[in-house]
């Protein structure tokens, strides 16, 4: 179970790497937005390619039902942002960090539970999950330097969610080795809907406001991941 939390924290690490990173060098808008798009992309990929195929092994109306859970997660995650910092302030970025969450956490679970089952640790699937959170940090860290956050909160911030993404690998484990039947997929299905959601609401608009070119730099995204995970 200690390997499981390790390993689902060390996937995670480029969030808090890229949360300091903003702080380092001067990302320019356009280059924000395009990361935006990027990382916009290569989650559409794993929701295709990965999560709902995962989740395959449940009842359709089950996936859909899960699917609609993790959205109205993501969305009364947004909703409380959006009360507590301002839609128009850091609430906007604080969005897209609410779907890194619902993302990550069903994610690293799905990644303990198959730990938890023997199967054999991909290094190549650790990278892939790690490059492609760089662009989903970047862009909303970017935005909170910009509302006045130094880099301690920021990277407190993804700090926070790296330890619940280890967490959640952790329990990922403790349920495959203690409940028949664990494999990942109900937690695949709510991943799904969040990201959805999220893609919709919050990182495809703050993608396209900051650059023009962001809808050729989500097909590059989701055509990088598509490569990563062939």
């Amino acid at each position: 179970m200690l390997m499981s939390f390790g390993l689902g924290a060390l996937a995670q690490l480029s969030l808090v790497l890229s949360g300091l990173a903003v702080f380092l060098f001067k990302v320019p808008r356009r280059t924000v937005g395009n990361l935006a798009g990027f990382g916009a992309g290569a989650l559409i990929a794993a929701v295709a390619t990965d999560l709902l195929p995962t989740a395959q092994v449940l009842a359709t109306w089950q996936t859909a039902l899960w699917a609609m859970l993790g959205a109205a997660v993501f969305l009364l995650g947004e909703r409380f942002v959006n009360w507590k910092f301002g839609a128009e302030g850091a609430g906007g970025p604080l969005g897209i960090v609410v779907g890194s969450i619902v993302d990550g956490v069903p994610e690293s679970i799905i990644f303990g539970v198959q730990i938890g089952h023997g199967t054999e640790v991909s290094l190549a699937f650790i990278a892939a999950v790690f490059v492609s959170n760089i662009p989903q940090a970047l862009a909303p860290s970017a935005d909170l330097a910009e509302t006045g956050w130094n880099w301690r909160r920021v990277a407190g911030l993804w700090l926070w969610v790296l330890l619940a993404c280890g967490a959640a690998a952790a329990l990922g484990h403790l349920l495959a080795t203690n409940l028949a039947g664990a494999n990942g997929a109900r937690s695949a299905a709510l991943a799904s809907g969040g990201i959805l959601a999220m893609l919709a609401n919050s990182l495809i608009p703050f993608a396209h406001e900051r650059s023009a070119g962001a809808g050729i730099w989500t097909v590059v995204g989701f055509c990088s991941a598509l490569a990563l995970g062939g």
